[in-house]
C-alpha cells in the first residue's frame, strides 16, 4: 500500500507536524478540522452552528483536493469542548448530510487545540 499526503491552501495550514489528509489506498482520511478561516489563519468567532459550517467547508475544501466531495463521508468524529453544544451542532451538521449519514461518533473533550469549540475528523471512501 501507498500513502499520500494531501494538501491545499483552500483549507487551514497544520498546526502541528501532521498532514491535511492521507489517501491510503480506498480511503481519505481527513485530521480533525478546526472553525479556522483558511484565508486568515485564524479561529472564526461566531455561534457553534457557524463553527461546524466552516470546519465543513475546510473539509469540503481537502476532499475536493483528492477528488471527492462530502457524499463520499463514511465516518465522522466530532469532538465537543462542552456536551450542551450537542442540539446544536446536530443541527448545524445536519445541513451537510440530507440523505444517507455516516456513521458518527461524538464526544465531550477536556479541552481543543486553539481552545476551539468544536473539531471534526473523517473518513472518505473513494473506491467504487
Amino acid at each position: 500500500m501507498t500513502k499520500e499526503v494531501i494538501f491545499t491552501e483552500s483549507a487551514p495550514a497544520a498546526i502541528g507536524p501532521y498532514s491535511q489528509a492521507i489517501k491510503a489506498g480506498d480511503f481519505l482520511f481527513l485530521s480533525g478540522q478546526l472553525a479556522i478561516d483558511p484565508a486568515t489563519g485564524k479561529l472564526i468567532k461566531a455561534d457553534i452552528g457557524e463553527q461546524v459550517h466552516q470546519v465543513f467547508k475546510n473539509i469540503k475544501a481537502i476532499a475536493a483536493a483528492a477528488g471527492a466531495d462530502l457524499s463520499r463521508i463514511v465516518k465522522t468524529t466530532v469532538f465537543l469542548a462542552d456536551i450542551n453544544d450537542f442540539q446544536a451542532v446536530n443541527s448545524a451538521y445536519a445541513e451537510h448530510f440530507q440523505t444517507d449519514p455516516p456513521a458518527r461518533s461524538a464526544f465531550q473533550v477536556g479541552k481543543l487545540p486553539l481552545n476551539a469549540s468544536v473539531e471534526i475528523e473523517v473518513v472518505i471512501y473513494l473506491g467504487e
